[in-house]
């Protein structure tokens, strides 16, 4: 296992939620830590809360010209964490229109892929990737399309990119039900009996928390002999 002392570490989407929980286990190890958000209040909030001396940057993860200009500016550095997400949005595909469809694909697909063509230049050759997918790719529920779908490509991107990327270790976390920001877009209290009733029904009895998922990046980051793979972290939902 490889020692985060003295590591630096870009975390995209890190400024809350699983990204935050994972900035803070990885400044822990010591490692200089490098959030990207795109709200600049946000990653200045997440900033006092780290171990360690980080820095911060706001950009807009959609437009390709501010990543390629990001990675530019930070230079070489080891490990590329991209947690980055909006608020989920769950519908059945008869109800999408398909702008709104090639919308939701802007920041979980194509904000990874640009990240990952960007980063992966300046990622020193010991150094690793590690995305964000979840369990819809493998059990979907009713309007989970566009959630299942990208997914899905994620995890094939991941394979991919561990073979022509190599050495550089790529590997993806799949959570399952965690208490993030992105459920916000549920009223209270529909979110809360969600995660009672989830809960209830899984072999650990609740839901996970963010920082259940960071334990998850931490060990991919320092784990030197995992590449192309998908760590599903989900209380056991795969299997009830």
């Amino acid at each position: 296992m490889e020692s985060l002392q003295g590591k630096k570490v870009v975390i995209i989407g890190g400024s809350s939620g699983i990204g935050l929980a994972t900035a803070k286990s990885v400044a822990l190890k010591g490692a200089l830590v490098i959030i990207v958000s795109s709200n600049q209040q946000r990653i200045d909030k997440a900033l006092k809360e780290l171990a360690t001396k980080s820095i911060g940057y706001a950009i807009d993860v959609t437009n390709e010209m501010q990543v390629k200009d990001l990675f530019e500016k930070i230079g070489s550095f080891d490990h590329l964490v991209f947690t980055a997400g909006e608020n989920l949005v769950l519908g059945n595909i008869a109800d999408a229109t398909l702008e709104a469809a090639r919308n939701y694909f802007n920041i979980r697909y194509w904000g990874a892929f640009t990240a990952v063509k960007y980063a992966a230049p300046f990622i020193n050759a010991t150094g690793s990737i590690v995305l964000t997918s979840g369990i819809a790719s493998n059990r979907p529920s009713k309007g989970w399309a566009l959630g299942a779908s990208i997914c899905a490509a994620m995890e094939g991107f991941t394979r991919a990119m561990a073979i022509e990327l190599a050495p550089i270790r790529v590997n993806i976390v799949s959570p399952g039900v965690v208490k993030t920001a992105l459920w916000n877009g549920m009223p209270e209290n529909d979110r809360k009996s969600m995660y009672i009733n989830i809960g209830n029904t899984l072999p650990v009895k609740r839901v996970g928390e963010a920082e259940d998922i960071a334990k998850t990046f931490l060990y991919l980051l320092e784990q030197q002999y995992c590449t192309g793979q998908t760590l599903i972290v989900d209380g056991g939902l795969s299997l009830i």
